[in-house]
Protein backbone atom coordinates (compact mmCIF):
# COMPACT_ATOMS: atom_id res chain seq x y z
CA UNK A 1 0.00 0.00 0.00
CA UNK A 2 3.02 2.64 0.60
CA UNK A 3 5.03 2.05 -2.63
CA UNK A 4 5.87 5.33 -4.79
CA UNK A 5 5.01 4.55 -8.28
CA UNK A 6 5.96 7.68 -11.25
CA UNK A 7 2.33 8.15 -11.78
CA UNK A 8 1.68 9.12 -8.15
CA UNK A 9 5.05 11.37 -8.15
CA UNK A 10 4.07 12.92 -11.17
CA UNK A 11 0.42 13.83 -9.32
CA UNK A 12 2.00 14.98 -6.32
CA UNK A 13 4.39 16.66 -8.05
CA UNK A 14 1.97 18.57 -9.99
CA UNK A 15 0.16 19.30 -7.28
CA UNK A 16 2.45 21.11 -5.61
CA UNK A 17 3.91 23.13 -8.17
CA UNK A 18 0.63 24.66 -8.84
CA UNK A 19 -0.07 24.97 -4.91
CA UNK A 20 3.12 26.68 -4.85
CA UNK A 21 2.67 28.97 -7.32
CA UNK A 22 -0.94 30.21 -5.81
CA UNK A 23 0.68 30.76 -2.48
CA UNK A 24 2.70 33.68 -4.20
CA UNK A 25 0.12 34.50 -6.38
CA UNK A 26 -3.07 35.59 -5.63
CA UNK A 27 -4.48 36.52 -8.92
CA UNK A 28 -3.65 33.42 -10.02
CA UNK A 29 -5.34 31.66 -7.05
CA UNK A 30 -8.05 33.39 -7.64
CA UNK A 31 -8.18 32.42 -11.31
CA UNK A 32 -7.59 29.30 -10.71
CA UNK A 33 -10.44 27.63 -8.16
CA UNK A 34 -13.40 26.95 -7.68
CA UNK A 35 -16.00 29.63 -7.87
CA UNK A 36 -19.82 28.95 -8.67
CA UNK A 37 -20.35 32.12 -10.50
CA UNK A 38 -16.91 32.00 -12.90
CA UNK A 39 -18.05 28.24 -13.74
CA UNK A 40 -21.73 29.53 -14.61
CA UNK A 41 -19.89 31.98 -16.73
CA UNK A 42 -18.32 29.66 -18.86
CA UNK A 43 -14.57 29.18 -16.92
CA UNK A 44 -15.47 25.38 -16.68
CA UNK A 45 -11.02 25.09 -16.78
CA UNK A 46 -11.61 25.68 -12.96
CA UNK A 47 -13.66 22.27 -12.45
CA UNK A 48 -9.99 20.82 -12.62
CA UNK A 49 -7.72 23.41 -12.06
CA UNK A 50 -9.06 23.86 -8.57
CA UNK A 51 -8.06 20.39 -7.75
CA UNK A 52 -4.73 21.12 -8.14
CA UNK A 53 -4.98 24.23 -6.12
CA UNK A 54 -4.53 24.41 -1.68
CA UNK A 55 -5.12 27.08 1.39
CA UNK A 56 -1.80 26.05 2.35
CA UNK A 57 1.28 23.79 3.19
CA UNK A 58 -0.51 21.46 5.63
CA UNK A 59 -3.65 21.27 3.44
CA UNK A 60 -1.49 20.24 0.48
CA UNK A 61 0.61 17.78 2.56
CA UNK A 62 -2.48 16.05 4.35
CA UNK A 63 -4.14 15.64 0.64
CA UNK A 64 -1.13 14.39 -0.79
CA UNK A 65 0.41 11.86 1.90
CA UNK A 66 -3.45 10.19 1.86
CA UNK A 67 -2.89 10.04 -2.02
CA UNK A 68 0.17 8.25 -1.43
CA UNK A 69 -1.44 5.75 1.35
CA UNK A 70 -3.85 4.46 -0.95
CA UNK A 71 -2.52 5.10 -4.70
CA UNK A 72 -0.58 1.95 -4.55
CA UNK A 73 -3.79 -0.58 -3.71
CA UNK A 74 -5.15 0.99 -7.04
CA UNK A 75 -2.48 1.10 -9.05
CA UNK A 76 -1.29 -2.55 -8.48
CA UNK A 77 -4.79 -3.88 -9.37
CA UNK A 78 -5.93 -1.54 -12.35
CA UNK A 79 -2.34 0.12 -13.60
CA UNK A 80 -1.21 3.43 -13.47
CA UNK A 81 -3.57 4.46 -16.99
CA UNK A 82 -6.81 3.63 -14.63
CA UNK A 83 -5.65 5.13 -11.97
CA UNK A 84 -5.11 8.49 -13.30
CA UNK A 85 -8.77 7.87 -15.11
CA UNK A 86 -10.37 7.15 -11.17
CA UNK A 87 -7.97 10.31 -9.75
CA UNK A 88 -9.50 12.25 -12.64
CA UNK A 89 -12.99 11.24 -12.77
CA UNK A 90 -13.08 12.05 -8.78
CA UNK A 91 -12.12 15.22 -8.95
CA UNK A 92 -14.42 15.97 -11.44
CA UNK A 93 -17.24 14.11 -9.44
CA UNK A 94 -16.05 15.84 -6.71
CA UNK A 95 -16.73 19.32 -8.35
CA UNK A 96 -19.77 18.47 -10.18
CA UNK A 97 -21.18 17.20 -6.92
CA UNK A 98 -20.06 21.02 -5.17
CA UNK A 99 -21.63 23.22 -8.57
CA UNK A 100 -24.86 21.20 -8.08
CA UNK A 101 -25.49 21.29 -4.64
CA UNK A 102 -23.72 25.50 -4.53
CA UNK A 103 -25.76 26.72 -8.31
CA UNK A 104 -27.65 29.05 -6.66
CA UNK A 105 -24.60 30.43 -4.28
CA UNK A 106 -22.42 32.49 -6.92
CA UNK A 107 -20.37 33.38 -4.21
CA UNK A 108 -19.32 29.80 -3.63
CA UNK A 109 -15.40 29.18 -3.60
CA UNK A 110 -13.06 25.72 -3.06
CA UNK A 111 -10.15 24.74 -3.65
CA UNK A 112 -8.06 21.27 -2.93
CA UNK A 113 -7.66 17.34 -4.51
CA UNK A 114 -9.65 16.34 -1.60
CA UNK A 115 -12.53 14.89 -4.24
CA UNK A 116 -9.48 13.19 -6.64
CA UNK A 117 -7.90 11.19 -3.32
CA UNK A 118 -11.07 10.68 -1.61
CA UNK A 119 -12.30 8.99 -5.04
CA UNK A 120 -8.74 7.06 -4.88
CA UNK A 121 -9.31 6.36 -0.96
CA UNK A 122 -12.83 4.79 -2.22
CA UNK A 123 -11.58 2.81 -5.36
CA UNK A 124 -8.98 0.81 -2.84
CA UNK A 125 -11.17 0.28 -0.13
CA UNK A 126 -13.77 -0.99 -2.58
CA UNK A 127 -10.29 -3.42 -4.48
CA UNK A 128 -9.62 -4.28 -0.58
CA UNK A 129 -12.42 -4.02 1.87
CA UNK A 130 -10.76 -6.27 4.29
CA UNK A 131 -7.56 -3.50 4.39
CA UNK A 132 -6.91 -2.47 7.95
CA UNK A 133 -6.79 1.25 8.66
CA UNK A 134 -5.76 2.76 12.32
CA UNK A 135 -6.83 5.92 13.41
CA UNK A 136 -5.69 8.45 16.04
CA UNK A 137 -7.07 7.22 19.53
CA UNK A 138 -8.58 4.27 18.08
CA UNK A 139 -6.05 1.46 19.44
CA UNK A 140 -7.44 -1.41 16.95
CA UNK A 141 -7.16 -1.50 13.32
CA UNK A 142 -10.68 -0.24 11.62
CA UNK A 143 -11.28 -2.60 8.17
CA UNK A 144 -11.53 -0.55 5.28
CA UNK A 145 -15.47 -0.77 4.45
CA UNK A 146 -15.70 0.55 8.01
CA UNK A 147 -14.22 3.58 7.75
CA UNK A 148 -15.34 4.23 3.98
CA UNK A 149 -19.24 4.29 5.28
CA UNK A 150 -18.17 6.13 8.54
CA UNK A 151 -15.92 8.66 6.59
CA UNK A 152 -19.22 9.12 4.03
CA UNK A 153 -21.83 9.34 6.70
CA UNK A 154 -20.04 12.15 8.40
CA UNK A 155 -19.96 13.64 5.17
CA UNK A 156 -23.27 13.85 4.50
CA UNK A 157 -23.31 15.02 8.52
CA UNK A 158 -21.02 17.90 7.21
CA UNK A 159 -23.30 18.57 4.08
CA UNK A 160 -26.20 18.92 6.02
CA UNK A 161 -24.98 20.63 8.59
CA UNK A 162 -22.22 23.04 7.03
CA UNK A 163 -19.52 21.95 9.24
CA UNK A 164 -16.38 23.70 9.22
CA UNK A 165 -14.63 25.30 6.64
CA UNK A 166 -14.22 22.18 4.74
CA UNK A 167 -16.08 20.52 1.53
CA UNK A 168 -17.67 18.18 2.38
CA UNK A 169 -19.53 17.74 -0.78
CA UNK A 170 -16.53 17.64 -2.93
CA UNK A 171 -15.43 15.00 -1.00
CA UNK A 172 -18.62 12.94 -1.18
CA UNK A 173 -18.72 13.54 -4.97
CA UNK A 174 -15.09 11.89 -5.23
CA UNK A 175 -15.96 9.07 -3.38
CA UNK A 176 -19.10 8.19 -6.21
CA UNK A 177 -16.68 9.09 -8.58
CA UNK A 178 -14.13 6.47 -7.03
CA UNK A 179 -17.04 3.83 -6.52
CA UNK A 180 -18.82 4.30 -9.85
CA UNK A 181 -15.18 4.46 -12.26
CA UNK A 182 -13.43 1.40 -9.98
CA UNK A 183 -17.06 -0.66 -10.55
CA UNK A 184 -16.92 0.23 -14.62
CA UNK A 185 -13.46 -0.62 -14.95
CA UNK A 186 -14.13 -3.91 -12.60
CA UNK A 187 -17.10 -5.34 -12.62
CA UNK A 188 -15.89 -8.75 -11.72
CA UNK A 189 -16.58 -7.27 -8.24
CA UNK A 190 -20.03 -7.41 -8.95
CA UNK A 191 -19.61 -11.54 -9.08
CA UNK A 192 -16.77 -12.05 -6.07
CA UNK A 193 -17.12 -9.27 -3.52
CA UNK A 194 -20.74 -8.61 -4.05
CA UNK A 195 -21.46 -7.81 -0.20
CA UNK A 196 -18.97 -5.00 -0.10
CA UNK A 197 -20.00 -3.29 -3.16
CA UNK A 198 -23.50 -3.10 -1.76
CA UNK A 199 -22.26 -2.41 1.96
CA UNK A 200 -20.19 0.87 0.44
CA UNK A 201 -23.18 2.17 -1.71
CA UNK A 202 -25.09 2.29 1.89
CA UNK A 203 -23.97 6.17 2.04
CA UNK A 204 -24.35 6.84 -1.37
CA UNK A 205 -28.16 5.59 -1.28
CA UNK A 206 -28.88 7.51 2.13
CA UNK A 207 -27.88 11.25 0.41
CA UNK A 208 -29.92 10.23 -2.36
CA UNK A 209 -33.05 9.52 -0.10
CA UNK A 210 -31.93 12.89 2.08
CA UNK A 211 -32.09 14.88 -1.40
CA UNK A 212 -35.28 13.20 -2.55
CA UNK A 213 -37.00 13.78 0.53
CA UNK A 214 -35.73 17.26 0.84
CA UNK A 215 -34.00 16.63 4.12
CA UNK A 216 -30.57 17.37 3.17
CA UNK A 217 -30.71 21.03 4.09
Amino acid sequence: MYNLSIVTIVIIVANALFSYKGFGDRMFFERYKFNVGSIKRGEQIRMISSGFLHADITHLLFNMFTLYMFADAVIRQLGSVKFVIIYMASLIFGNLLSLYFHKDEDWYSAIGASGAVTGILYAAILLQPQMSLYMMFIPIPIPGYIFGIGYLLYSIYGMKNRIGNIGHDAHFGGAIGGYVVTLIMMPSLFKTDLLHVGILAIPIIILFVLYKTEKLN
